[in-house]
């Protein structure tokens, strides 16, 4: 009998030190994530608006990212950004506008050399189809000039709501939601839709904000997906509106690791534009306007 207890003891593991349990208690006590009440539908509209201030407050120099001097240029750049970055963008236009500077020279290209000067950009062959397509309606239906109108912008190939929307916003000065990958994706996150359709998502968004607000809101949301809230690797635990946030937790909690994911000005890095306006923060402080949000998120904490 004494033999069997001593076999016993013997092969028990031995105990885990107490300081070691508790350090993982306080890890996990940490990164968890608290699951949230129900929610009204007028405090989702609540928390929604005080989003908006608080992306406000975060990106006060938000812009649209391509660079543009009239209609016509935003129109086009817009069109050459779907599937690639603004910065690539930018790098191609100054060559594109030299030798096309507007819709009736744009028309009458020859398809090849658009082609070969648009080709960084991707999908050059359809892109240079409806650059000719639209610059052709612009010449021969329009007078040669964009329309300020959403209903006439999407009868221009290759142009829908969500190019309509930038250029009316950003050109026209008439508020409109663009809801691109970016936007979407933050817009679910946010819990203001659970629409995947982009048509969907601008009314269901549309119904939460004043009107005012709408072409603001939509270059607030891009910067902040764009910046912190991405697709794959989300930088939850240096988010300032985390708080607010009912997709807390899908990404990166760890402070230290969420800030190394973070892009463009809030890693301390230049943006998209080769020519920022005037109020856009150099790098110098950017860095600085990062350290300050990231010392506010430590001052906050960061939870559900």
């Amino acid at each position: 009998m004494a033999e069997s207890k001593a076999r016993k003891t013997a092969t028990k593991p031995a105990a885990e030190p107490a300081a070691k349990t508790a350090a993982k208690k306080t890890a996990a006590a940490k990164t968890a994530v608290k699951p949230r009440k129900p929610e009204s539908h007028l405090a989702m509209v609540r928390r929604a608006r005080r989003i908006n201030r608080e992306l406000a407050e975060l990106y006060p120099y938000a812009h649209p990212e391509l660079d543009f001097e009239n209609p016509f240029q935003l129109l086009v750049a817009t069109v050459l950004s779907a599937q690639t970055t603004d910065l690539r963008v930018n790098q191609t236009t100054p060559a594109l506008f030299a030798k096309y500077p507007t819709p009736e020279d744009m028309a009458a290209a020859n398809p090849e050399e658009l082609e070969e000067i648009i080709r960084p950009t991707g999908f050059f062959r359809n892109k240079a189809k409806s650059l000719i397509g639209l610059s052709t309606a612009l010449r021969d239906e329009f007078g040669g000039e964009v329309p300020g109108r959403l209903a006439d912008l999407v009868t221009l190939p290759g142009v829908g709501r969500k190019t309509a929307n930038v250029v009316l916003g950003n050109a026209f000065g008439v508020p409109g939601i663009t809801v691109d990958t970016h936007f979407g994706r933050l817009a679910r996150r946010f819990g203001w839709t659970t629409e995947d359709d982009p048509v969907k998502v601008e009314l269901a968004v549309a119904e939460i904000f004043p009107k005012s607000e709408w072409t603001m809101l939509s270059h607030r949301v891009v910067f902040h997906g764009r910046r912190i809230c991405h697709s794959q690797k989300p930088a939850c635990g240096a988010c300032p509106i985390a708080p607010l946030c009912p997709a807390y937790g899908e990404g990166e909690l760890d402070p230290e690791k969420a800030r190394k994911l973070l892009k463009y000005e809030m890693g301390g890095q230049p943006g998209q534009r080769l020519r920022p306006p005037s109020d856009f923060p150099g790098e110098a402080a950017a860095r600085a306007d990062a350290t300050a949000h990231q010392g506010r998120v430590a001052d906050q904490g960061v939870e559900a």
